[in-house]
């Protein structure tokens, strides 16, 4: 079994260049306009797993929330197969997917905070988990999926996946949390996750614990699991610019108590250290599978 890394930031087009899918095997669709709140990108997955062959892919958590309609042979967390169409929660763990034969499918990657609407419950009532998602949308989910299938090229089967969720939208009651929900979600982001929790729920007008229930709602994290992602995301940018990292540096730049720090939180978040993770970029630079 071979294993290779996956990685998706906010600013990066399909992977980080870190990821060593084979070039081609993911393509970007627009989001159409009515999505755009609450969908960050879909894209568009193929790949051919040759007989007797099995690929294991380390995919780094980035928080947000997925739909998944798998056309092929469906990727699976576990020894078993996977679902065919699924719901996959937030989480600060990464996931060990492991790919076989034909792999063929969709996924939908929802913004911060406003994955509530599209699933139709809390978003951290599926944390750190995934669940059919006939389970969420009460027998709908399967319907789409054969429809997708159906559809006679990959651009009408985005357009008829845009035109649900659209509808599902449309039928949903908005939270008049959802705004606020996505504001404190970026500001943490954009501050690299420094930015003291009691700060954010000030310039949001409300207390720590009503925080904690905005990002259980929308997020389907903590808010202070929410910052840890948002700190190791801002190292792995900050790596992408350093040959050779001065490690203990960039633990202090990066709002680490020190580099032991770093690393255990790499440990944790990744699965891997940070030595471990520079292998996986170097092995994937030629965008080959690792």
């Amino acid at each position: 079994m071979s294993e290779r890394l996956y990685l998706r930031l906010d600013d990066d087009p399909l992977h980080g260049p870190e990821a060593s899918a084979p070039a081609g095997t993911l393509q970007s669709f627009d989001v159409a306009a009515p999505l755009r709140r609450h969908v960050s990108h879909i894209l568009l997955c193929r790949e051919t797993i040759p007989e007797g062959h099995e690929v294991l892919e380390r995919v780094l958590p980035d928080g947000a929330v997925r739909l998944i309609f798998n056309l092929g042979d469906a990727p699976s967390a576990s020894e078993g197969a996977g679902e065919p169409v699924e719901a996959i929660g937030a989480s600060t763990a990464p996931a060990m997917v492991r790919l076989r034969s034909r792999i063929e499918g969709l996924c939908v990657t929802l913004r911060p905070g406003a994955a509530a609407a599209l699933l139709g419950m809390p978003a951290g009532e599926i944390g750190g988990t995934a669940v059919h998602l006939d389970a969420l949308w009460r027998g709908a989910g399967a319907e789409l999926l054969e429809r997708i299938a159906e559809a006679r090229d990959d651009a009408a089967r985005v357009a008829l996946l845009g035109a649900a969720l659209q509808r599902r939208l449309l039928a949903s009651e908005v939270s008049p949390q959802l705004s606020a929900a996505m504001h404190a979600a970026q500001r943490i982001a954009a501050s690299g996750g420094r930015l003291p929790l009691r700060e954010v729920a000030a310039a949001l007008g409300i207390g720590e614990r009503r925080l904690q229930q905005l990002f259980h709602e929308h997020v389907g994290l903590s808010p202070r699991a929410w910052s840890r992602l948002a700190r190791l995301h801002a190292c792995l940018r900050a790596l992408r610019q350093q040959q050779t990292p001065a490690w203990a540096e960039l633990a202090l730049d990066g709002g680490f108590y020190d580099q032991s720090h770093l690393v255990n939180e790499f440990r944790a978040l990744c699965g891997i250290t940070p030595t471990e993770f520079l292998g996986h970029r170097i092995s994937g630079s030629s965008k080959t599978a690792a």
